[in-house]
């Protein structure tokens, strides 16, 4: 494989991310003393730093590796919302298709750090799903979108924060297949089972358990080719794409499998790992079709960022010669 060729087709694939989008604030201070008032540390504030996350994480990683990436969802008419999508447009990524809704507030996950530790973390968010006027808001942006710019691939990005409701991802997988759209999606427990017919299921093992009501601890490639047919049951999706922290991913694609282990990190914080492998494996799926290659690739890039505080982005020159390293 020459991964200069590969990552030199990023440009050339479009992106479209709908799901939670989300503001990250950091305060970060020194904590010297306990509080007179409570027994609690006093965090002596040193500066304020504002990132993107969920949905919007994942669309800065697919935008770090170079594809053209626009984000679709609804977020508060509010400052955060403008905040938000200020950085998102600071960072080249297309928001012309959000809708800023009275109805909703921008979802900020507040954290307070000192050194390098999350002292606390205040959210502030509405989770209720998004009414039918929303919906139908948030269906016609996706088809005008599709108009404009056809996707090579969707991805579906759901915190449980109610954009993604039952009603709107049956509809965009329904729009996806009509167009041969690829899909993925990260999912969270509440949607468990309604991605069906999507092209990658993207969940971590914890998930997978949750969602299936499964107890064993035993896990090993026989145990997973299990929780892929028990997938294909009740989704019958493609592809099943299953994280397992640091013991690494798996993959199965009709008889095609692999249990991928970790390559050894210096592990500094796990927030947002997941975004960096969704982003990766989908635009590299998307890219050459080949899950293989998109599962390995995407297993490097989710314990590259794991060296990071914080949720950050894929670094493209990092991750290409690691790709060179490992994979030649």
């Amino acid at each position: 494989m020459n991964f200069v060729e590969l990552f030199a087709k990023f440009p050339s694939i479009k992106v479209a991310i709908v799901g939670d989008l989300m503001l990250d604030t950091y305060w970060w201070g020194n904590v010297d003393r306990i509080s007179p008032e409570a027994p609690v540390p006093v965090v002596a504030l040193q500066k304020k730093e504002l990132r993107v996350g969920g949905a919007a994480n994942v669309a800065l990683n697919t935008v770090s590796l170079g594809a053209q990436t626009t984000v679709i969802s609804i977020i508060g008419n509010d400052e955060d919302g403008k905040d938000l999508l200020r950085l998102l447009t600071e960072n080249k990524i297309d928001t012309s298709y959000v809708i800023s809704s009275d109805k909703r507030i921008t979802t900020n996950k507040t954290r307070v750090m000192s050194r390098n530790q999350q002292m606390m973390r205040l959210d502030a968010e509405i989770t209720a799903d998004i009414d039918t006027a929303l919906e139908d808001q948030l269906l016609q942006s996706v088809k005008d979108y599709f108009t404009q710019h056809k996707p090579d691939v969707l991805i579906f990005e759901d915190y449980n924060k109610g954009v993604l409701t039952a009603r709107v991802i049956e509809e965009l997988i329904k729009l996806c297949k009509e167009q041969t759209v690829v899909t993925s999606v990260d999912p969270k427990r509440k949607n468990f089972l309604s991605f069906k017919g999507v092209t990658i299921f993207k969940p971590n093992l914890k998930e997978v358990k949750e969602g299936l009501n499964l107890l064993t601890d035993t896990i090993n490639t026989n145990t997973l080719q299990e929780m892929h047919k028990a997938l294909q049951q009740h989704l019958q999706h493609e592809i099943s794409f299953i994280t397992l922290s640091e013991k690494g991913v798996f993959y199965q694609q009709a008889t095609n499998h692999k249990l991928i282990p970790t390559h050894i990190r210096n592990i500094a914080d796990v927030s947002g790992a997941g975004d960096t492998v969704i982003a990766t494996a989908s635009l590299v799926y998307a890219t050459t079709h080949n899950m293989n290659l998109a599962a390995e690739i995407a297993n490097i890039a989710g314990g590259l960022v794991c060296e990071e505080v914080g949720t950050a982005a894929i670094d493209r020159g990092k991750l290409l010669k690691e790709c060179e390293v490992l994979l030649s």
